[in-house]
């Protein structure tokens, strides 16, 4: 009979998908602005995705891309809808369509 191969050697254990990358982009008819990239572990929850992408990335992006004229509009993510992110954009962004005119309800994080 043949050799006997020890089990860890035969079988592999290796991951089956390569790990996730989360990034943020806005896109309008006159362009995109430059991607940016979530921090790996990073929870993006209202207070992250308004004090951190919005204040710092999204907006200052949008505004260099389309000037201060622009309709900023969101997908229902959570972190879209937060209390503290709608508040944030009512206040900073004149043409902001809001979670309910888009058919979301605001949600408290």
């Amino acid at each position: 009979m043949g050799k006997t191969v020890p089990s860890e050697r035969l079988i592999k254990n290796r991951k089956h998908f390569s790990e996730s990358v989360m990034v943020s982009v806005a896109v309008s008819k006159t362009g995109k602005t430059k991607i940016h990239f979530i921090d790996k572990g990073s929870k993006v929850d209202g207070r992250y995705y308004h004090e951190t992408l919005l204040q710092n990335w999204l907006l200052p992006d949008m505004c260099q891309l389309c000037g201060e004229e622009f309709i900023f509009q969101q997908d229902g993510a959570l972190s879209h809808r937060a209390k503290l992110t709608v508040e944030f954009l009512q206040q900073n962004v004149p043409n902001f369509i809001e979670p309910i005119l888009s058919g979301c309800r605001t949600v408290r994080t």
